[in-house]
């Protein structure tokens, strides 16, 4: 008899997106003419073409590839050395902070390492999150054991859920309680909010306190326009002792289809043991990592390593103000139809208030079957995203202004 995983029975009706893709669908085959019309502002894609320098950069490693005496067959699981140095040389070094290259692990995407990540903590580990909150955190703890059932509201027991809202800026208050391992996200997706440096200060002093341990997505960075806003945990002292930090290429070099990504864990970081005893987390993702995973292809991460040229550090930036842009002219249009806006100043997406007496799937049809426009409903993200909905700004400039002029007139 082959049984099977029963916690992924406990998942609710499905993952935010095929939802969304399964109405869209429908829409579509309902009505040809709105579908010929239908713009998507909902999953976070990008648009733009990756840039020349990763192009030019992944060409020449095809022709390496071409020829015995640069052939490259399997690389190292953890990253090559000139990706990793790279990283460490112009994210952290170039800013003061202290990352060596062998604390960076290459992967192919950071949602998978947030969810990876888990198979290296222990069961009865509390875990807090944020609410509302990318839904790859819950997701893939349900999928390992870690909570119970979801109540009426979506809410799985056995998971500390951290409330976000207008009132605390999206960033949630430090828990009473003592927690183990915590979800933070920022700048923020879905609500655009970012933690200032105080505020991140008292998260790693909590995780100091409790021996807790961060978990700090920080896919977006590159798109914080204010300096005083931290881009990295590291920035704040004492994170090396207590956060793993996730980072990503997909949205600032436009890899969403070429997959690259990276994870930092310091060498200082500990665990604990049953009995209390710490134990480094360097090594034990180590093993996982090259036991689980083949390494993100030699062709990939020399177009990786091209976006800390100057050619590619000019052309990113090329990229972020291309879709910052675009997050003005949606925060500027939802403010001129009357909404409540939140978010695309240091992140690319905008978080909006719904109507009053409107939830955010009913926002999301009026916006699919009224304006044929597709966004991203609150409530997929947490029962706190209720009442609001998150627009991308990962778009053409042309769809972008015409979703501005279809917004505008929205009855």
């Amino acid at each position: 008899m082959a049984y099977i995983n029963e916690n992924y029975l406990k998942l609710k009706a499905g993952y935010l997106f095929p939802e969304i893709a399964r109405r869209v669908k429908v829409f579509n085959e309902s009505n040809p003419e709105g579908a010929k019309r239908l713009i998507r502002c909902g999953i976070g894609d990008v648009t733009e073409p990756l840039p020349e320098a990763v192009r030019y950069a992944m060409h020449d490693a095809v022709d390496e590839q071409g020829v015995p005496e640069t052939f490259k067959g399997y690389g190292p699981e953890q990253g090559y050395d000139f990706l990793r140095n790279a990283i460490a040389d112009h994210d952290f070094k170039a800013r003061g902070l202290n990352v060596e290259p062998d604390e960076i692990f290459i992967s192919d995407g950071s949602k998978c390492d947030t969810g990876n990540i888990l198979d290296i903590f222990g069961a009865g580990n509390k875990i807090a999150i944020t609410d509302p909150v990318y839904p790859v955190y819950v997701d893939t703890n349900v999928m390992i054991g870690n909570t119970g059932d979801a109540n009426e509201n979506g809410a799985y027991e056995g998971l500390v859920y951290l409330k976000c809202n207008a009132e605390n800026g999206f960033v949630p208050e430090i828990p009473a309680e003592p927690v183990d391992l915590i979800y933070l996200c920022y700048p923020n997706n879905p609500t655009g909010a970012t933690a200032t440096r105080a505020q991140l200060e008292a998260w790693v002093a909590y995780a100091l306190k409790n021996k807790a341990i961060l978990l700090y997505d920080a896919a977006y960075e590159a798109f914080i326009q204010d300096p005083a806003i931290p881009r990295s945990i590291y920035e704040i002292e004492g994170a090396r002792d207590c956060a793993i930090e996730f980072r990503s290429f997909s949205k600032n070099g436009g890899f969403t289809g070429v997959r690259c990504a990276f994870i930092v864990i310091p060498k200082t970081l500990m665990g604990r043991k049953k009995d209390g005893t710490p134990q480094a987390i360097h090594p034990l993702w180590s093993r996982r990592h090259s036991t689980k995973f083949n390494g993100a292809s030699y062709i990939v991460q020399r177009g990786a390593a091209a976006l800390y040229t100057d050619e590619g550090k000019s052309q990113v930036r090329a990229l972020i103000e291309h879709y910052m842009g675009n997050a003005a002219l949606l925060v500027q249009a939802c403010k001129e139809a009357g909404l409540s806006v939140f978010g695309g100043i240091n992140a690319p997406y905008v978080w909006v208030g719904c109507p009053t007496g409107v939830t955010s799937w009913q926002m999301f049809d009026k916006m699919l079957n009224e304006a044929n426009v597709v966004i991203t409903p609150g409530a997929g993200f947490g029962s706190a995203g209720e009442g609001y909905f998150r627009i991308s700004a990962f778009n053409t400039r042309a769809n972008v202004e015409e979703v501005c002029r279809r917004i505008k007139a929205l009855q």
